[in-house]
């Protein structure tokens, strides 16, 4: 006895479904391997806050604007745990798809360029939410946390990790090879991260090098975590907030032409 055919699905404007699917998928991904993906980066944060407050001493690490320096420094060790690991959560699942040649079954699937965005994304600013989290809650017994600020705090690591999750997944399409995306983190993220004020304040710094780090998005997203728990700003909290926005905006519409134009995606 034959069946009638299926009539095809209706998804309405947004494919509520698959985005889910897509969600759950880079989540998924992640936490399977949760001592490399989660427990490694606290363990490294906790090795730069003993080499940079322990082995430096009291003496080497003044306090900054009055604020003992471990204090200072470990907001933003957080942040750079956290974005780190949102770029290399979507950087690494497009590039391994692209690489292994299974890309097509995300491409495939009724989704929409802005579907694909938003689901890779949302894996990497999980990512970087629960490492953040986990690393805040290691530190908390070495270093004094303080929240002065709650909202700059939850404001400024969504922001960040959307956008190295969003830098991620633009270096992923771009990269054809494991090589291309290690150039990216080499010689953009981890300068910028290391460039950014993590280690010390830029009121610091001489002309031009203090003018040059204002134009480090970088520097706002650990300025404004930072000011969310000590209540210390290199800068203005919402100037910061300004930049994060602009700054995610522009990559988001990069991505998401990249994906409508199919770039490096199609064969």
């Amino acid at each position: 006895m034959k069946h009638a055919p299926l009539p095809p699905r209706r998804y309405g404007a947004v494919n509520w479904l698959g985005l889910r699917t897509l969600v759950l998928r880079e989540v998924r991904r992640f936490a399977k391997v949760y001592t490399q993906t989660v427990a490694a980066p606290v363990v490294t944060t906790l090795l730069f806050l003993a080499v940079f407050v322990l082995a430096l001493g009291s003496s080497a690490a003044p306090a900054v604007g009055g604020i003992p320096f471990s204090e200072f420094l470990a907001p933003g060790l957080i942040m750079m745990a956290m974005t780190q690991n949102a770029f290399a959560n979507t950087s690494s699942s497009i590039v391994i798809a692209k690489v292994q040649g299974n890309i097509v079954d995300s491409l495939m699937p009724p989704l929409s360029a802005s579907e694909l965005v938003v689901g890779f994304a949302s894996g990497g600013i999980v990512r970087g939410i629960v490492v953040g989290g986990v690393t805040a809650i290691c530190v908390a017994p070495f270093v004094p946390m303080h929240v002065h600020a709650i909202g700059w705090i939850v404001f400024n690591g969504v922001m960040a990790s959307t956008l190295l999750s969003l830098l991620g997944i633009a270096g992923g399409v771009w990269s054809e090879k494991f090589d291309h995306i290690a150039a990216v983190t080499n010689f953009v993220v981890t300068p910028l991260a290391f460039l950014s004020g993590t280690f010390y304040t830029i009121d610091r710094l001489p002309d031009p090098w203090h003018v040059i780090a204002l134009f480090n998005p970088f520097f706002y997203m650990i300025d404004g975590f930072r000011y969310g728990f000590i209540g210390h700003a290199d800068a203005h909290p919402w100037i910061g907030a300004a930049v994060l926005i602009a700054t995610n905006a522009a990559l988001g519409t990069l991505c998401l032409q990249m994906f409508r134009r199919g770039y490096n995606l199609r064969a």
